[in-house]
Order: C-alpha cells, then structure tokens, then sequence
C-alpha cells in the first residue's frame, strides 16, 4: 500500500505561481510512477502529469503543457508540482497519484491522495 499526502494549496491570483508537493509513504513508493489528476468545479476528474519511477520520462496534459511542470526527489518520497501563470480554469481540487507506470497511471491510477484545493482568482 501507497499513501500519498499533498500540501501547498490556495488561492492565488491569476498569472501567478504555486508549488504543490506530495509526500508518498509505505511500499516501495521510490519505484512507483507518480503524477496528478485534477478536479475543476462540476467537472470530471482529468490528467495534469506524470513521472516515471526514475524521472527519466515525463508528461503534461496540452491544457498546462508549457505552464506547469512535474518533478520528483526519490531521496525525499517526494513529487512536485510547480504550476506557473495560472488562470481561473485551473481552480480545482488537485489529487496526488501513483501506479506502477506512467501508462496504468494515466487510465485509472491506483493510489490517491486526499486531495488539495487551488483556486485561481481572476
């Protein structure tokens, strides 16, 4: 078993920055592929990003390709989050993920963190 913890949610205007990290827990969480899905207001939960166990491969949903970028610090169970010059269609409760690669990961992961809020103010 997985656990997965977020922080580093908010409210933030638009155009500005946050950092959310996920600390994972139990297993062997290090060889796990990790990532984000989110969850905008009345919406359908979507893909943000993934990372592979070692970080050698990445990928962002078109929607914040260019603007938020994953990363991971094995060391520290740790991934991250930066999400830069965010707009209000970025206002969602933000989940922390993990499967056994980034592709299970992408269909249905099998481990979730509780989730944290980020609301962008426009």
């Amino acid at each position: 078993q997985v656990q997965l913890v977020e922080s580093g949610g908010g409210l933030v205007q638009a155009g500005g920055s946050v950092t959310l990290s996920c600390a994972a827990s139990g297993g062997t969480s290090s060889s796990y592929a990790m990532g984000w899905f989110r969850q905008p207001p009345g919406k359908e939960r979507e893909f943000v990003a993934a990372i592979s166990w070692n970080a050698r491969a990445t990928v962002h949903a078109d929607s914040v390709k260019g603007r938020f970028t994953i990363s991971r610090d094995n060391a520290k169970n740790t991934v991250y989050l930066q999400m830069n010059s965010l707009k209000p269609e970025d206002t969602a409760i933000y989940y922390c993920v993990a499967d056994q690669t980034t592709t299970a990961l992408r269909r249905m992961p099998d481990y979730w963190g509780q989730g944290t809020q980020v609301a962008v103010s426009s």
